[in-house]
């Protein structure tokens, strides 16, 4: 059984597909699979995966027709053997010492997750999306949350997860849907007994330009509304005490005089804040029951 399974959905990568590769083959644990899921791809992509299969035995290829990350990644883990579970996109890359560092964290707190910084790339730019201070276990949801900036970052590619843990819970990707990883994220890291956090190793995120979210149109936008809307309801559903606000408002409620904002009301799935000049005068939320 090896260490740690890698999962890589590939669709039309073939300009980052190399470099994604070579920093995972080249880790400094060489005891990992790699299993690239080829989800329809109309370029060179599967070529590539093929030729480096040719080279290194440690990459399974699975194709499939277009059905979107989800549906890759949950296929891709139902052959999976690994101890613990990896996720990387395709036009990201990771340091030498990536999954040494995540696996020898989780072992050595017995934690079902490790997670790390996360630094965006765009273009010649980079800047910190994550950036955590110290190793340290966490065992309420709350508090993993917020150790992962959650629901600010709904990330799953910086770290890893047992897999014996997520086939325990169920937890898997809701199919048929983008920004799937939303509420894969809130569930994974309030069924977790604990999770540790590394900060001496990190993520590189590629801002691609034609990623999903920088090619947002309009049925992406009301699934990610949508998706944001199902972490809220399994948030409240579950008691789980976050404040509501962090997430994105569903309305907005304004009376002006004269051109004068004299009211706002700020509007969540369960809560509801209101303003008096700008000055927030009280707020409402629906209780747990």
């Amino acid at each position: 059984m090896p260490k740690i399974s890698v999962i890589i959905p590939v669709y039309n990568g073939e300009k980052y597909l190399k470099e994604c590769l070579d920093s995972i083959l080249s880790q400094t644990m060489s005891d990992i699979e790699v299993i690239c899921i080829n989800d329809g791809s109309t370029d060179d992509s599967l070529k590539i995966l093929q030729e480096y299969q040719n080279k290194d035995r440690r990459i399974k290829i699975i194709n499939q027709s277009n059905q979107g990350q989800a549906i890759a990644r949950n296929r891709a883990f139902a052959t999976a053997e690994g101890r613990y579970i990896g996720y990387v996109d395709c036009d990201d890359w990771i340091p030498k010492d990536f999954y040494e560092k995540l696996y020898n964290a989780a072992e050595k707190t017995d934690a079902d997750i490790a997670g790390c910084n996360i630094i965006s790339v765009k273009e010649n730019e980079t800047k910190h999306m994550l950036k955590l201070k110290k190793q340290k276990v966490y065992q309420t949801t709350p508090d993993k949350y917020k150790a992962f900036n959650v629901p600010k970052l709904n990330y799953i590619w910086n770290k890893i997860y047992r897999r014996d843990f997520m086939q325990k819970h169920h937890i898997f990707f809701p199919e048929g849907m983008f920004f799937e990883d939303i509420l894969f994220t809130h569930q994974i890291l309030d069924c977790c007994a604990k999770a540790v956090t590394v900060p001496d190793t990190v993520y590189f995120y590629r801002q691609n330009p034609n990623s999903t979210v920088n090619t947002m149109n309009e049925t992406k936008a009301g699934q990610l509304k949508q998706a944001l809307t199902d972490a809220q309801k399994y948030v409240f559903e579950k008691q789980i005490k976050i404040d509501l606000s962090k997430y994105p408002t569903i309305d907005k409620k304004h009376i002006k005089v004269l051109g004068i904002q004299i009211v706002k009301v700020k509007e969540w799935l369960y809560l509801k804040k209101y303003y008096l000049f700008g000055i927030k005068v009280f707020q409402k939320q629906k209780p747990y029951t």
